[in-house]
């Protein structure tokens, strides 16, 4: 049974724990409402351990919860669409006794859809002033929004996002309503949410293979001063690593000359990357030599321990022996779980690419790596300079790889820089 954290105002909670009950049977919706948006952060921190996925009642606390998360759980949320604005207009029309020709809306700004939604309209569409919010956004700013329009007679009425600021305006005899989801938005929602979470299980019972080797085992054993020396080191070295098959529901085999194997489900292995990742240092610091990873996910044992194997090779050939990931779609992913973690797929199914790349001599994984990289860190221009830092290449072979994706159209330089009165300018490239 997989546990859901609902959050959102205890009235649109109470409705989607309502329309939640035909799902009760695979998912366990734990109710965490709010007053005040303020409080989503501290509920998301607090109960997130014990979360399995995440269910918000709008695009409000989905984007304050995805900026404190980042993607680490399954997050879906109703959508904010036109019609929750139809819904609380046509209230007001009903309630006013007319149509409502002068109208302030609030919205937020990733989600504006005030203008659009009005545009479809074939009656005459109202005089619409709009305050669109970011995620800090302060409440009382959005009251003295609508509060200045309708003091200057410049609107008939006011919709709203928050319930503290059509209460507020309803005390000073403004109409005011707030947008609201419909039935059929939740219902959408939680289909998604279901879906997400099968594809998930299946995804999470993926085989696992971890493939460890302590490099440069000959020379290590070399200079052990006798063979019982040798023997004590694969001792303490399969301890560690019987220790964390069990940590991960395992099964722990040696390959012989400082190669290891353990086969475990892809959940477990991704739940606890971190103790992978320290283990490694350990071996690491014992054997006084560097220590290279690759995981291999697949349907099968074989395509998991393929991917495995094709996942060590390139770690090897990193300068810093990070943690490499092969999945069964081709995805890679260098460095899994820390701040430099790197994504990026090995195949392309585009064939005007394919012909380029041909063209140029570049591989699809290099292309592929320094796109994800290039848009990983926000550069809508950068150097060869910039690409080798970060690729562990010299610069001479990022500038040949870059050079041949001018000529193919992947690139194009864009100007140069100078920051010295000696030497060639440095060229500054975009990607096409």
């Amino acid at each position: 049974m997989y546990k859901i954290g609902l959050v959102g105002l205890k009235t649109s909670v109470e409705q989607i724990v309502d329309l939640a009950d035909e799902y009760k049977h695979e998912l366990d919706f734990i109710s965490l409402p709010y007053v005040e948006i303020e409080e989503v952060e501290n509920i998301i921190e607090e109960h997130n351990f014990h979360m399995h996925a995440w269910f918000f009642s709008g695009p409000l606390p989905y984007e304050i919860a995805k900026r404190k998360l980042g993607t680490d759980k399954i997050m879906v949320h109703v959508p904010a669409t036109e019609s929750g604005l139809y819904k609380a207009f046509l209230e007001m029309v009903y309630d006013q006794g007319q149509i409502i020709e002068k109208l302030s809306i609030d919205t937020m700004t990733a989600n504006n859809i005030s203008k659009e939604a009005m545009s479809q309209l074939t009656m005459n569409i109202p005089k619409i002033y709009t305050k669109m919010f970011e995620l800090d956004v302060d409440t009382n700013e959005l009251l003295n929004f609508h509060l200045n329009l309708w003091s200057e007679g410049k609107t008939e009425g006011a919709l709203t996002c928050f319930p503290s600021v059509c209460e507020a305006l309803r005390e000073q005899g403004i109409p005011a309503y707030k947008m609201s989801m419909s039935t059929m938005e939740i219902r959408q929602s939680l289909r998604v949410l279901s879906e997400k979470v099968k594809t998930s299980y299946f995804k999470d019972t993926q085989i696992g293979v971890e493939i460890i080797e302590v490099e440069y085992f000959n020379k290590v054993a070399e200079e052990m001063k006798t063979p019982y020396n040798l023997q004590y080191l694969e001792l303490r070295l399969k301890e560690m690593l019987i220790q964390l098959g069990e940590k991960i529901n395992g099964s722990f085999s040696d390959k012989g000359n400082g190669r290891y194997m353990i086969f475990s489900s892809r959940g477990a292995i991704e739940r606890d990357i971190m103790t992978l990742e320290e283990t490694v240092q350990r071996l690491a610091f014992e054997a006084d030599t560097t220590v290279a990873v690759g995981i291999g996910f697949g349907e099968t044992a074989y395509s998991a321990e393929i991917n495995a194997f094709r996942a060590i090779q390139h770690s090897k050939a990193m300068k810093k022996r990070e943690i490499v990931i092969v999945q069964e779609d081709g995805l890679i992913v260098e460095s899994p779980g820390k701040q430099g973690e790197l994504q990026y797929s090995s195949r392309t199914q585009n064939e005007i690419l394919i012909e380029k790349l041909k063209k140029g001599n570049i591989s699809v994984k290099t292309y592929k790596k320094i796109v994800a990289l290039i848009q990983k860190m926000g550069w809508m221009d950068f150097t060869t300079k910039d690409l080798a830092t970060h690729l562990e290449m010299t610069e001479r072979n990022v500038r040949r790889i870059v050079t041949d994706m001018c000529k193919v159209d992947l690139a194009q330089c864009v100007g140069q820089e100078t920051y010295a009165t000696r030497g060639r300018p440095t060229k500054i490239y975009r990607l096409l």
